[in-house]
């Protein structure tokens, strides 16, 4: 039985292991719910009969997903205290991000 194929992408900051049907929450990506994105930093190729590395990026190599949701994260907490000086600061922040579903390797 043959393994399918791996691809180690590099998006967000971030880098993330993914093969067909893997479901990723990454940073916010430009495009509406139905679009298709086009990772093409690839770091690394692979299945059980070979593996191709970059150096960092493998050239024509790309990686097809479709976003399946925008959004935001759970809210986080900032808050700044200095003690013995009545110094209290508290800020908030939601940060977006896409929901993709990879198709091709």
């Amino acid at each position: 039985m043959a393994m399918e194929q791996i691809a180690v992408i590099h998006t967000g900051g971030k880098q993330y292991i993914v093969h067909t049907g893997t479901k990723l929450t990454v940073e916010k990506l430009d495009g509406d719910t139905g679009n298709e994105v086009v990772f093409d930093k690839v770091l690394l190729l692979g299945d059980d009969a070979k593996v191709e590395i970059g150096t960092p990026y493998l050239s024509g190599a790309r990686v097809t997903g479709k976003i399946e949701a925008q959004g935001r994260d759970e809210k986080k907490i900032i808050f700044r205290y200095h003690s013995k000086t009545r110094y209290r600061k508290l800020k908030g922040h939601r940060q977006p991000h896409t929901k993709v579903v990879i198709t091709n390797v």
